[in-house]
């Protein structure tokens, strides 16, 4: 315990679970004194086995209510619970697309609010929403501020509310040699094993496996594989932008990428216009599934999602050429559709493309495990920064990680049954 003598505001909260070998415990007495508190360590039992979960008790000081309040709610957010657990309060929006004052910002860590003397889970669990309240249902879920109708009930303050944080697996698990956000200099063949094998328990327990793709899939001549991949029934939804799909489409009808032959590795004559003129071509036909229909478009990515079913979105951005008449215009539209669609994933694979990655990130809880594949180790840098801790990051080349991921996951396990 401190030495530091009581302030004015007392209260007490609890931790439990495996707040030792995780470091919750010294993190949260850690912020108490950060924020100007003091602790004193009221109860402390320490599980005896790897697989026993831990207690503590801790009494919480500071200089005014309003200091206490602070730091109560950030320890919330870290784990803790007050010890005298109070109901949740929700005050009605006053104001449409906006939440009202003092509002509750959630975290990507599943939530939990107490109505009625009894604990609820927060559904829909997302990163920097609010709360929104039915008391008669009892029911709670994270509200984007663009979805806040006048009237809608939001949770304010810190009272009723526990946050569960994601514990350290206590068995060994694929991801277990990635203990670093970035592993650039861990072996590759280790790595993307390991991604298999995540990949495969994945879709044994029924859940989605997510591709996010940039452009540079295309450009690197690595389509082929990420259409392995669907065909064998190993992604079942894929976010995008423009880019992905027009470049994909000028493959299958011009064969280059960018204009440059995907076969010889050169500039074509006239090359430059492919890109235009692939989404003139699907803007005619009436759009990507008819063309694929027609037999305009016979290969890639996108024939794979047409014939597979793949649930595919789209999200346009202001530099979009055309663009192609599924990309969503509308950024709000996209984050709904993308919401909508991230419900039921248990595995994302973000590969070569930030913002996309960046935005998939925010709206993924934190017990969906994210792998990022990129050249540029910033991009795995700015997303574990905007709060998507989970993201394991790999730096390596795109096309010889396709690669040998679509022959690992084609090569077959000992009492596999084929994905479905």
């Amino acid at each position: 315990m401190t030495d530091a003598k009581p302030k004015g505001a007392v209260d007490e909260i609890e931790v439990r679970g495996h707040i030792v070998d995780s470091l919750l415990l010294p993190k949260i007495l850690d912020r108490i004194l950060q924020m100007g508190g003091a602790f004193e360590i009221h109860e402390c039992k320490i599980g005896v086995k790897r697989s026993d979960p831990s207690y503590a008790r801790i009494g919480v000081h500071a200089d005014t209510p309003e200091a206490l309040d602070a730091i109560i709610g950030d320890l919330v957010e870290h784990g803790a619970s007050p010890i005298n657990a109070e109901d949740v309060r929700a005050v009605p929006a006053d104001v449409a697309t906006a939440f009202p004052e003092n509002f509750y910002s959630t975290t990507n860590q599943q939530t939990q609010v107490r109505l009625h003397g009894r604990w609820i889970d927060v559904e829909n669990q997302e990163m920097d929403c609010g709360v929104a309240l039915d008391v008669e249902a009892g029911r709670a879920w994270c509200v984007p501020m663009v979805h806040v109708t006048t009237g809608l009930p939001i949770v304010v303050g810190y009272a009723g509310i526990r946050v569960l944080p994601v514990e350290r697996a206590r068995e060994s698990s694929p991801f277990g040699f990635m203990g670093s956000s970035v592993s650039s200099e861990k072996p590759k063949a280790i790595s993307l094993r390991s991604v298999a094998e995540s990949i495969r328990a994945t879709r044994a327990e029924g859940k989605k496996v997510l591709l996010v793709g940039g452009p540079a899939i295309v450009h690197t001549g690595s389509s082929e594989h990420v259409a392995q991949l669907i065909r064998e029934g190993w992604i079942q939804t894929l976010f995008a932008g423009n880019a992905l799909a027009t470049h994909d489409l000028e493959q299958a009808l011009y064969g280059t990428s960018l204009g440059v032959s995907l076969t010889h590795g050169a500039a074509v004559e006239h090359g430059h216009e492919h890109h235009l003129r692939a989404i003139n071509t699907i803007r005619r036909a009436g759009g990507i599934a008819r063309a694929v229909a027609s037999g305009l478009v016979t290969s890639g990515i996108m024939y794979e999602c047409v014939k597979h079913d793949v649930d595919l979105v789209l999200a346009g951005s202001i530099r979009d050429d055309g663009p192609l008449p599924e990309v969503i215009t509308d950024s709000i539209v996209a984050q709904d559709r993308m919401r909508e669609s991230v419900r039921g994933v248990g595995f994302a694979l973000l590969i070569a493309t930030a913002l996309h990655s960046i935005a998939t990130g925010n709206l993924l809880p934190a017990w969906v495990k994210v792998v990022c594949v990129d050249i540029n180790p910033a991009t795995v840098t700015k997303l574990a920064d905007r709060g998507t801790f989970q993201t394991i990051g790999m730096v390596t080349d795109v096309e010889p990680f396709l690669r040998s991921l679509a022959s690992e996951l084609s090569s077959p396990v000992q009492g596999e049954s084929p994905p479905s």
